[in-house]
């Protein structure tokens, strides 16, 4: 009798490890549980400052306080959590924080949370004592795949979001997938914009595998989650490898930012993030079809499976359209009076590769996709 070899699918990754450079970045089930170990092994420090929100900071923040101490002192910085309070005021209260507990330049900052702890933890950390080490530990799917990556730290202004801040990278970025369970649905949908952003922008495969395991990923479940997180920072890993300072490729991560950004100041951050990403990559896919620089139904594709997400795709009527074309304008990207867009070829590719990656849009073309 002849034995035969059983076709068996390899078992699912329960930890993935990704060079970003100058540091590393671990998502795994669980990794919760090996914080304190990774952080004093990736930036030793006489005190660990962990800056949380009133969201995580229940559900994370004592496990982590007690097995840190074991490496030093340690004190919780706790902020309001949301958008609306990633400001100068509140970096000035944590800093003055970090101040009244002793910290000095032997001091590791923690990120413990989503988007917003990230970018605020890691611009205190950029002017602390003009820079120490930050640790990456983002909770939320919108942070594991993209605002812990890439070491960009800063505050919103009245003016708009971002205007002030820093390139600082982490130290390390550690993801436990698991604690994106405690998301609600609609903070998972959001984070899977920028997933799916990272599929238009470089990888059609990508695209199409987020399509297909949407069930599973609005479920959070660890083994899809992963795999979506690991490949979302290679994508972005290597984005920012080639162009650390954003002067070329690394403008294609603006994506649907431009707008983006716009709709969600225009909105007072009554929009998420990723819901007014997502808007925005169908406008900008649209204006680039417009252009004659992207094939015909691109901005369609996108729509729709970012509508199967449960993602808005459209401008919300309530939205003033000349107030989100005024808001482009107080955009980063804005070059001599000119808002600059990064617009995709198709799924997979962008468009302006030898313009170096973005193109001024006339206002009139903006205002007529916007309405």
């Amino acid at each position: 009798m002849t034995a035969t070899k059983s076709r068996t699918r390899p078992a699912p990754a329960t930890s993935r490890e990704i060079d970003a450079g100058t540091y590393r970045v671990v998502v795994a089930a669980g990794l919760r549980h090996e914080y304190a170990r990774l952080i004093a092994d990736a930036a030793p420090a006489h005190h660990y400052a962990i800056v949380s929100d009133v969201e995580v900071a229940p559900h994370y923040a004592e496990p982590l306080v007690l097995s840190l101490a074991a490496h030093g002192p340690v004190s919780i910085h706790v902020i309001p959590s949301g958008e609306a309070h990633k400001t100068r005021d509140t970096w000035a209260r944590v800093t003055d924080g970090l101040l009244d507990a002793g910290c000095g330049r032997d001091t590791t900052v923690v990120a413990l949370g989503g988007g917003v702890v990230g970018d605020l933890a890691g611009f205190v950390a950029a002017t602390f004592m003009r820079g120490v080490p930050v640790v990456q530990c983002p909770t939320s799917l919108l942070a594991m795949i993209d605002a812990s990556i890439g070491g960009k730290t800063g505050v919103d202004t009245a003016a708009g979001k971002n205007l002030v801040g820093a390139f600082h990278p982490p130290a390390a970025v550690l993801a436990d997938v698991e604690t994106i369970r405690t998301l609600s649905p609609a903070q998972r949908r959001a984070g899977l914009a920028e997933a799916f952003k990272h599929g238009v922008l470089a990888d059609a495969d990508y695209f199409a595998r987020l399509e297909a395991q949407l069930p599973a990923l609005l479920d959070a479940e660890p083994s899809a989650t992963l795999e979506a997180v690991a490949r979302s920072v290679e994508i972005k890993a290597e984005v920012v490898r080639a162009d650390e300072r954003e002067n070329g490729r690394r403008k294609t991560l603006n994506l649907g930012h431009t707008l983006g950004h716009a709709l969600e100041h225009v909105s007072g951050y009554a929009l998420l993030h990723g819901e007014a990403v997502a808007i925005g990559m169908v406008l900008e896919a649209r204006i680039a079809e417009r252009l004659g620089l992207a094939e015909q139904g691109t901005a369609q594709r996108i729509s729709e499976v970012l509508a199967r997400a449960g993602l808005p795709v459209q401008r919300p009527a309530a939205l003033s359209v000349d107030a989100i074309v005024d808001a482009t304008r107080l955009d980063k990207k804005a070059r001599q009076g000119r808002v600059e867009y990064s617009l995709p070829a198709g799924i997979g590719v962008m468009a302006a590769a030898d313009s170096g990656w973005s193109l001024p849009v006339d206002d009139q073309l903006v205002h007529e996709v916007l309405a």
